[in-house]
């Protein structure tokens, strides 16, 4: 087991754009290097190559998770902006959400979250977390309805002669992305760089930041994201649109992180989004019993689904590192 009490790099040993990174402004939320932690046994199970687990979703703020790295960026640029809300939108279950109130709370900003579903009778997981955390909710019947009714919720709070900042969907942003490059560079401090990384995706945020850091640093570790909903052309397009944000914002070569290949698998999406799937039933439990480790079901799952699915057909080496970043989400569990 790695501790994560590594030191990360010191930015005299940063290319530039790399320190660019580590002076912008930030609001700590993340507590330190997560652990990466090596699973043995599972990988003994499935017949593996060497198999680690950085365990974003054992960040102590909030339940953790992927958002808490991205709100960390975009949180900071709220407080620049003056900003006394924060709006966003979501699942009625989503984690994006969860941790977008809970950093208003912690910021004491108002938050403001305009939610797609039915208000439930008895609230539950995520959705009982955002009313824990004082959050102004408004129920919309459907994903179609979230960017007017973004626009309009905006206006009204402008009107009422607050200061609202848009965060949007995912935080998946190139500032927001941001988190998941200097999580790169937290990660190479405590191992050498893995020969692959999988990951779940959908907003393409925590995808683009990976690319981009593994590019920035220069390592050739291949990042496979794991789609949760949405066709792999439409998630690879969203990631490359970020990434060529991110060259923009950090005034680098973007040919640097053009050329950074981006690769997206839709082939674990069973039945859309957070429905689970025989496969993500499969590694959710095996990830329970063998190691202890707990992913929700229809998101980090789908994601671990594809991982075992890789070693299975025998898609690496035996001297591979795979490395799977857990991105959160296990307050689903208690939906």
């Amino acid at each position: 087991m790695y501790a994560g009490m590594a030191i990360p790099p010191s930015s005299a040993a940063l290319c530039a754009p790399l320190q660019r990174v580590e002076a912008m402004a930030r609001v700590a939320l993340i507590g330190g290097p997560t652990p990466i932690e090596e699973l043995v046994q599972f990988s003994a199970a499935i017949g593996g190559p060497r198999i680690l687990v950085k365990r974003d979703d054992a960040i102590p703020f909030a339940f953790g998770g992927n958002k808490t790295r991205k709100m960390e960026f975009v949180a900071a640029d709220a407080l620049a902006a003056g900003a006394d809300t924060l709006v966003t939108v979501g699942g009625v279950q989503s984690n994006h959400a969860r941790a977008t109130m809970a950093t208003a709370a912690k910021l004491g900003l108002k938050g403001v979250l305009i939610a797609n579903g039915e208000k439930p009778v008895r609230p539950t997981a995520n959705a009982l977390l955002d009313e824990l955390l004082g959050a102004d909710i408004e129920y919309i019947a459907t994903r179609a309805e979230r960017a007017q009714t973004m626009v309009d919720v905006i206006a009204r709070l402008q009107a009422e002669g607050r200061t609202p900042y848009a965060v949007p969907l995912g935080a998946s942003t190139p500032l927001g992305s941001l988190g998941y490059v200097r999580a790169v560079g937290e990660m190479l401090a405590q191992m050498d760089a893995p020969d692959v990384i999988v990951h779940a995706t959908s907003s393409a945020g925590t995808h683009a930041g990976i690319v981009a850091g593994c590019a920035l640093h220069g390592v050739p570790t291949r990042v496979i994201g794991v789609s949760a909903d949405d066709p792999s052309r439409d998630i690879e397009e969203r990631a490359r649109d970020i990434v060529r944000g991110i060259a923009m914002l950090l005034d680098c070569d973007d040919e640097v992180l053009r050329s950074a290949p981006v690769s997206v698998d839709e082939g674990f999406i069973g039945d859309g989004y957070g429905i689970p799937s025989a496969a993500s039933h499969e590694a959710q439990r095996l990830a329970a019993q063998i190691e202890a480790l707990f992913v929700d079901h229809t998101y980090t799952a789908k994601a671990l689904a594809a991982l075992i699915a890789y070693v299975r057909a025998g898609r690496f080496a035996p001297t591979d590192t795979v490395l799977f970043w857990h991105t959160g989400g296990q307050v689903g569990l208690f939906a």
